[in-house]
Parts: structure tokens; sequence; C-alpha cells
């Protein structure tokens, strides 16, 4: 077992050069990160109240989910993807509204096709991810693009009309460069000089989820839009730009994506053929009791009224809205479901239980990358409600890897630090549920590290009590399958 910070080194050194602005997504006040004590913080306390099912996993759920593909599994909420999709849609606006899931959250074909068949179009931050999209049923023209590498064949992806953001000064002029004369409709990304992300209070602040202001590589600087160095590009190639977009973080503060949302109007003022406004996502989900939720309908209608005032001050041009939702469509509706695989006592000054699962860091990436907390629930092995029992204890949770880093519960605010949770008395073979893990953690979990494979995927029918595949269990062979082996030279 080797001791590593690698995974977080950058997260460490931005929290202590700048203890007053780590302000954690959960709540949390500035801790120093480089130490090994434990607390019974409130957080472990919310957590002690021993509740009968998880967020929207019974027993009998879990068990059947567990007895169709085995664990680890992951399991997706019919019902909550359904519920979440249908707020979104309703997301006030004055003269339109697109929706586009962020298809990175969780971008199993399954779920594209669920927001696809309920009217969300996709927002695609790879060209990888356009394919993935196409291959899914999604139409080209339904999906829009903003990428931090233009991939080589995007005239070949814009020809099928994808949607594409010009993300640098670069991209714009490589557009611009292949469409020369040919009037090409382009969208450009904003970086407005501000951000707002999840694990920082500061908006001009480095973040690893905060995307725009100075500390941010997302998006053309909002000054080179208004010194004419864009819009001469645009003229200088004959490009005609109908989208402004703008996205500043994931779990961003509601009153400043207002204002943020506010200013993108003056660039689309820029230039008259600018028929959208893309606002992106980043709206902030409670995963855990006492974290708020932003409501849709209180954060949105101010900006529908921007968008009414707009029209009023530039001849009625009437702008659509559009927003990239991703962590607020599909986080609360997923979970991941594992086994108490071992259970491992520590006794003496500092000493824990720790219940190992058969998941971990290869499946939920957010605690070790972020400090991140997810709710936990011991269910019976026996899949049975009347098993649950009363008898608590506090425990470390930590994954299945060789890796010190694979930590399941680190104490809030502090990601190199134990953190224990108040939790039903767990027996080798319990069912533990990570729910809030249905975005960035399918999508975004470290593979086949130690060679595990990539867990299986379910979408779970509540109504019906049914689970159904989306995702087979990797083989092993297929792990190592585009391996060569050594030459016979060498």
């Amino acid at each position: 077992m080797k001791f590593s910070l690698s995974l977080i080194s950058a997260f460490v050194a931005m929290a202590n050069n700048n203890n007053n602005a780590f302000v954690s997504a959960f709540g949390v006040k500035p801790g120093y990160l480089m130490n090994s004590k434990v607390s019974s913080t409130s957080l472990t306390q919310q957590h002690a109240t021993n509740p009968e099912k998880s967020v929207f996993l019974t027993p009998e759920l879990a068990k059947a989910c567990v007895d169709a593909v085995g664990t680890p599994t992951y399991a997706y909420s019919l019902t909550g993807l359904r519920d979440a999709a249908e707020k979104c849609l309703a997301f006030p606006n004055a003269y339109g509204l697109t929706v586009r899931y962020a298809m990175k959250a969780s971008p199993n074909r399954a779920i594209l096709q669920l927001f696809n068949k309920m009217g969300i179009c996709i927002d695609a931050s790879s060209g990888y991810e356009v394919r993935r999209a196409m291959s899914a049923g999604i139409p080209a023209e339904n999906i829009s693009l903003s990428t931090q590498e233009l991939p080589a064949d995007f005239a070949e992806l814009a020809d099928m009309g994808v949607a594409i953001n010009a993300c640098s000064i670069s991209q714009l002029e490589r557009i611009g460069k292949h469409y020369e004369g040919k009037g090409q409709k382009v969208g450009v990304r904003v970086n407005p000089g501000v951000g707002s992300g999840g694990f920082s209070s500061s908006t001009t602040g480095f973040s690893k989820t905060n995307v725009g202001g100075p500390s941010s590589s997302f998006g053309i600087w909002h000054e080179f839009i208004t010194d004419g160095t864009v819009p001469s590009i645009v003229e200088k190639y004959g490009l005609v730009v109908e989208r402004i977009h703008t996205h500043i973080g994931s779990g961003s503060d509601p009153q400043i994506w207002q204002q943020v949302a506010s200013k993108s109007l003056s660039f689309c003022e820029v230039w008259d053929t600018v028929e959208a406004l893309n606002l992106g996502g980043g709206y902030k989900v409670g995963r855990n009791p006492g974290e708020p939720t932003t409501d849709l309908q209180e954060v949105g209608a101010p900006v529908a009224q921007a968008f009414r005032d707009f029209a009023e001050k530039n001849n009625g041009r009437e702008l659509k809205l559009e927003i990239e939702p991703g962590t607020y469509l599909v986080a609360m509706s997923g979970a991941l479901v594992s086994t108490v695989q071992d259970k491992v006592t520590t006794t003496g000054e500092g000493g824990h239980i720790f219940l190992k699962m058969d998941a971990g860091m290869t499946d939920v990436l957010r605690p070790s990358l972020y400090g991140a907390i997810h709710p936990i629930t011991i269910l019976p092995g026996s899949g049975h409600s009347e098993d649950v029992g009363s008898e608590q204890e506090s425990a470390v949770v930590v994954g299945h890897c060789c890796e010190s880093g694979d930590l399941m519960t680190p104490l809030e605010g502090e990601p190199e630090s134990l953190g224990e949770r108040t939790l039903r008395k767990a027996e080798i073979g319990d069912i533990i549920v990570m729910d809030g893990s249905g975005a960035y953690c399918a999508g975004m979990s470290t593979k086949n590290y130690n060679s595990f494979p990539e867990a299986p995927e379910l979408l779970v029918d509540e109504d019906k009590g049914e689970v159904h595949v989306i995702r087979k269990r990797q083989e092993l062979e297929a792990i190592y399958s585009n391996e060569v082996g050594l030459p016979d030279s060498l």
C-alpha cells in the first residue's frame, strides 16, 4: 500500500495558500488540510438517523440490483431522472428555451435517449462525446459542442448540423479559415471575468469547479470581445455569430449566476445576428442534509425579465435562452450500490472501524478528487426491510484500491483526513449505498485502476419494482485487449 497525495495535490495547494477562500460546497469552514485528526462533525450527526432506505433504494430494490448484476453497480432512478428533467424544462424564459444535458455528467446511452424523448438536447464537451451521442440516436442538430480541444473533424460535425461554440481565439480562427466567406454560423463562448464553483468562494481565484475568471482557461476572455479582437476575426472570415455562451462553474452561487447572466446579455449586443444566449449550468444540488438545492424557478425568473428588458432596449430583439444542466439532472437520481466486503478494526488512540467496499475511487472519484461528501446508507444483505435493525457504529468507509487516497468518507473540509460516519452497524455481506452518485461518477471514474473492471449500470423503475441493465459489467479481457506484447527482437 503506497501513500500518495497526487490525486489532490493541486487542490491542497490552493486551499493551503488561501484558506480564507476555501469554502466547500457542503457549507464547511476552512481547515488545515495536512493532518490526521478525526472529528464527529455536524454532517456525521446528520447521518445518525439510521435510515431504512437510501434516497430512492429500499433494501428490497437494492437487493434486486445486486441480484441482477452483482456489485458494485450504479443504479439510476427512472422517476428521479424524469422529475429533474421536467423541472429543467419548466425553467423560466421570455422567448423560448432549449435545455441541453451536459452529457459528461453521465453519458450512458439510455440516459441520453430518455432525455431526448423528453425534448432535452445535448451539450457535448468533446468530438468523441458528439459521436457517442449520435450513435445513441441523438440528431446532430440537437447537439452543441463546447470543447477545450477542437476536434480535427470539427467541420464534418458542423456540416452534419452540430452547433459549435468557439471556446478560444485560435478555435475561432480555425473555424473561420475553413469556412472563409461562406457565412458559417458559429457560437462564441465568453469568459465573463468571474466564476463561481462549489469548492471556493472566490470569483476570480483557482478552483477545480470554477470555470470563469482570470484563473480559468475556459472561453474567450471578455475583454477580447469588447476591444474588437473577436469582432475583427468574425468580420475577416465572414462568420455569423448566432449564439453567445457562458458558463461559470459547477455548484455556482445563484446570485453570481444571475449577475453573469445579465452581463452576458451585453455580449449579445455586439452582433445583431445573435439569436440565443446559453448560460451554461452548474446549478447547485444538495447531496446531504442541510445542503441547499438551487430553486430553478427562483433563479430563473429575474433572468427571464432581463431578456425582456434586453428586447425593449434593442428594438424588440427576442433572444432564446439555453441552459446546460448536468449535475441537476442526474446527481440525486443515481447511487453506487456495493457490498461491505471486509471490516477492519484498529485500536488505541487514533483507532477506527473501517468498512471496506467492493468499490471505491474506481467508481466514485469525487471524495478523493474534491473531498466531496456523499450520503452513505447501510442496508441488510438479506434485502429485507425488517432486518434493518437499530444498532449503530461510527466507521470510516474506504474503497478497494491499493491506494491510501481511496477514501469514501473524508473529513469535512479536510480531504486528507479520515472522517467517521455514524451508520447502521454493518456486517460483511451487507449492502452499502452511496447516494448522490448520478453525476460525475460513472463518467469520471478511475476505472481499471488495479485492473478492476468497469461497473455495470442499472435503470430502476421504482413504480414497477423493476431493474433494467443499461450497461454490462466490463469483461477482464477488455481491459487489456488493446495492449501489444513485447516484440521478439527485444
